[in-house]
C-alpha cells in the first residue's frame, strides 16, 4: 500500500492486492491473478471508493500524465472530485 496524495479534502491510497509484505516467503497455491487498484477517500463527504479493473487502468494513465506535467492542486483535485461522486461506502476506520 503506497500513499500517493494527501490533502485536506482528498487521500489517495495505491494498493497492491497480490503483494507481499518485506520479508515473506512467497508461496504459490495456485494461479494468481495479479490485481492492484487506487482507494480514493474524500474526506470531506466521509466517503470512499475503491477504483479497479478497467477504473484503475484509466486512473493509471492520469496519473502517469500527472507525472510527465506536473499539475497543480486545483487540477488534482478538480479530477478527484470526479471520481468522488462515484464514491459510495462511508468510511469506518482509517
Amino acid at each position: 500500500m503506497h500513499m500517493l496524495y494527501d490533502s485536506d479534502a482528498f487521500a489517495v491510497v495505491h494498493i497492491l492486492a497480490n503483494a507481499t509484505a518485506e520479508g515473506e516467503n512467497e508461496v504459490a497455491d495456485g494461479p494468481q491473478i495479479p490485481r492492484h487498484g487506487f482507494e480514493i477517500v474524500d474526506k470531506r463527504s466521509g466517503k470512499e471508493v475503491y477504483l479497479d479493473g478497467s477504473w484503475a487502468e484509466m486512473f493509471q494513465i492520469q496519473i502517469t500524465a500527472w507525472q510527465n506535467s506536473t499539475p497543480s492542486q486545483e487540477e488534482v483535485e478538480d479530477t478527484l472530485e470526479g471520481y468522488a461522486t462515484l464514491a459510495q461506502m462511508p468510511v469506518v476506520m482509517h
